[in-house]
C-alpha cells in the first residue's frame, strides 16, 4: 500500500502496474477529474492545497482501514496538488484483490472517506475571474455523494460487507473503471 500528494500529472497506468499482481483478479481504478461546472458555476482550473503532514497520516490511515476491512493490501492513493486545467486528474484511487467485490468496496471507502476527512482544500478559479474556496476535507458529505458504510440493497446483486459495524456495498454502476490484470 501506499498513499502520496503529488506536485505533478497523476501516471494512471504506473499506479495499475503498482497494484497489479498475479494473485489479484480485479483492480479497480477511480479517478477524479477537474469538470468545467460546479454549482452551475462556469470553472477553468482548480488549485489545491493541504496541510501536508496531516492529509498524508489521514490518508495513511484510510488505506489502513481499507485493507482491514475489505483484506486489500494493494493500494494506492495519490492526490495532487497545485493548480489544474480541465480534464486534469486530481485524485487516483486503485485497488487490486483476488475477487472484484472486495477490490470495489475498498476502491469506494477510500475516496468517500478522503474527500470527508483530508485537509485537502480547493480554490475554484472561474471564468469570470473570481476564485472561491469550496468543499474538500470539510467532513461534510460532498454533492451527489454518501457514505459508502450505509449502502446495502443486497436484492441489486452488488455485493456488501462491513466497515465498523456498517454496511457497505459496491455497486458496478458507480466505478469509474475496472481492469483484469
Amino acid at each position: 500500500m501506499r498513499v502520496a500528494l503529488v506536485d505533478r500529472e497523476i501516471d494512471v497506468a504506473a499506479l495499475i502496474a503498482e497494484v497489479s499482481d498475479h494473485t489479484c483478479g480485479a483492480s479497480t481504478v477511480f479517478l477524479g477529474c477537474v469538470r468545467d461546472v460546479n454549482d452551475g458555476r462556469a470553472v477553468t482550473a482548480i488549485e489545491y492545497s493541504a496541510y501536508r503532514s496531516m492529509a498524508e497520516r489521514q490518508m495513511a490511515a484510510i488505506a489502513n482501514e481499507a485493507q482491514e476491512a475489505f483484506g486489500v493490501s494493494r493500494l494506492v492513493i495519490e492526490h495532487r496538488l497545485g493548480t489544474l486545467a480541465l480534464g486534469e486528474v486530481s485524485v487516483a484511487v486503485v485497488a487490486a484483490h483476488p475477487h472484484r467485490a472486495p477490490a470495489l468496496d475498498a476502491n469506494r471507502y477510500a475516496i468517500e472517506e478522503l474527500k470527508r476527512r483530508v485537509p485537502i482544500w480547493k480554490l475554484e478559479h472561474y471564468v469570470d475571474g473570481t476564485r472561491e474556496w469550496v468543499g474538500a476535507g470539510t467532513g461534510k458529505p460532498q454533492p451527489g455523494t454518501s457514505d459508502p458504510r450505509q449502502h446495502g440493497d443486497s436484492s441489486s446483486g452488488d455485493s456488501s460487507s462491513s466497515v465498523d459495524g456498517h454496511s457497505t456495498a459496491s455497486r458496478s454502476d458507480e466505478v469509474s473503471a475496472e481492469v483484469f490484470p
